[in-house]
């Protein structure tokens, strides 16, 4: 397969530039977290969406392809997962991996991975400072400074591959000023619907916009928006389907193993550490995608992948004085019965206490339904200091009047709900914590 262009141009001003570079001294922010805080506040809107801004800072950086191959992951859910999995499987056969994914739960440095290790705070900051140095008066948000930060680390590291997860959307996400070798749609559901709109076809169409033509398009979803398939045909973008192009079977009973196969291939994988039975389908999604790829991948390369794939806040597991506590960032309708299949499988007769914090403009009433013939007892929590999406905990208990969670006990946030599940439960029961990434941080930092 040969190699796609990036539609990033080659600048000539990029000799000038680091031939001046910015001066921290003149800035006065030496530090990562004083570089982050300047970044947020740059731009007057959190999102905005568009490539015009990102891609003219990329030209005058004289960025180039971040890698030799690249994959672009987008999708409702399961994004992160398989940008996982897709990693470990190429690191097995040996192969130098960068993956750029975001949000991050416990620190800025995890949106920015070269061969399994977290970016160091120097690296961060002398890439923020090639970006400061490139933009001139344009105005970039806080997710275009550390998509262009990540590339320009990338691009330095002579990495085979890079994985990018796209932000929001696709179409217009800044991810999307490199032309990728493979996309992937995982899923497609109700989502963000402020910027993607209202219902599936046209939230497909915005995903589906990462695909290029002649490059495959990997599609996760048993049933997509006919706007992805559409698109993939404007385009001439070879559509490989779950379901119709490639299979997978879950194990059958007790055993320890499931299977995935196209036509030629066949693969008995072992059981992934990460525990939902939807991430079998995000590992079958990061094998397809492999497969597409133009690179040396062997089937023991792909059994030792799967095998040793892991990703912070997926249903992360604790134990705590014979109680289970489980710690995931879903926070949609789709995720959270995700989250009910879960708990369904791993019934084993104890009460299930959830505790829940989630942005203002998340289908709370759906995440709540999808879930409350699972949960037991309902813990809601603020989340006041997630920014401008954050909300109260009275909000949030105003917005579920009448659901399952309407009687919900209220805290101000998560650590003061996570320690009242914890007081309640009892040996054999479960906490589960979720509802946004903010959640799982703070439920991850409230049980060290």
């Amino acid at each position: 397969m040969c190699a796609a262009s990036s539609i990033i141009p080659v600048n000539p001003v990029q000799s000038a530039l680091r031939t001046a570079p910015f001066s921290f001294t003149e800035l006065n922010v030496p530090t990562l977290a004083e570089w982050l805080e300047r970044i947020e506040r740059q731009h007057p809107r959190a999102i905005d969406m568009g490539l015009e801004r990102v891609a003219e800072v990329a030209a005058r950086m004289a960025l180039s392809r971040p890698a030799a191959r690249v994959v672009t992951v987008a999708g409702t859910n399961g994004k992160g997962s398989t940008v996982a999995f897709i990693e470990a499987i190429v690191r097995a056969a040996g192969l130098s991996v960068g993956a750029y994914t975001s949000p991050h739960l416990l620190a800025y440095n995890e949106r920015v991975r070269i061969n399994g290790i977290d970016a160091a705070d120097a690296d961060l900051v002398e890439a923020f400072e090639a970006v400061e140095a490139a933009r001139g008066a344009t105005t970039l948000t806080y997710f275009e400074h550390g998509t262009l930060a990540a590339l320009w680390l990338f691009e330095r590291a002579g990495l085979d591959l890079a994985i990018l997860e796209v932000g929001l959307g696709g179409r217009l996400d800044a991810t999307n000023i490199v032309d990728p070798d493979v996309a992937v749609v995982t899923t497609v559901d109700l989502d963000h619907q402020a910027w993607l709109g209202e219902d599936r076809e046209r939230i497909g169409h915005e995903k589906a916009g990462i695909a290029r033509a002649w490059k495959p398009l990997v599609i996760g979803d048993d049933d997509p928006p006919s706007s992805v398939l559409r698109h993939a045909y404007a385009v001439g973008a070879p559509a490989i389907r779950v379901g119709c192009d490639f299979f997978f079977e879950p194990p059958a009973g007790d055993a320890a193993s499931w299977s995935w196969r196209e036509v030629g291939c066949e693969l008995e994988l072992p059981l992934p550490p990460l525990a939902a039975p939807v991430q079998l389908r995000n590992a079958a999604v990061a094998i397809a995608a492999v497969r597409a790829l133009d690179l040396p991948v062997a089937a023991q390369d792909i059994e030792r992948g799967v095998a040793t794939a892991s990703v912070a806040g997926r249903l992360q597991r604790f134990e705590r004085e014979g109680v289970e506590v489980l710690v995931d960032v879903g926070h949609n309708p789709q995720a959270a019965a995700a989250l009910a299949d879960f708990l369904a499988i791993g019934d084993a007769g104890g009460a299930v206490h959830a505790v829940y914090a989630a942005l203002d403009d998340k289908d709370v009433a759906g995440v709540v339904s999808a879930l409350a013939g699972r949960v037991g007892r309902w813990y809601l929590a603020g989340l006041e200091d997630a920014g401008p999406r954050g909300q109260t905990v009275d909000a949030l208990a105003e917005r579920l009047a009448g659901t399952a969670a309407g009687q919900a006990s209220r805290h101000p946030g998560v650590d003061a709900a996570l320690a009242a599940a914890l007081a309640a439960a009892v040996p054999g029961d479960r906490v589960l914590a979720f509802g946004s990434f903010h959640t799982a941080a703070a439920a991850l930092a409230a049980l060290g």
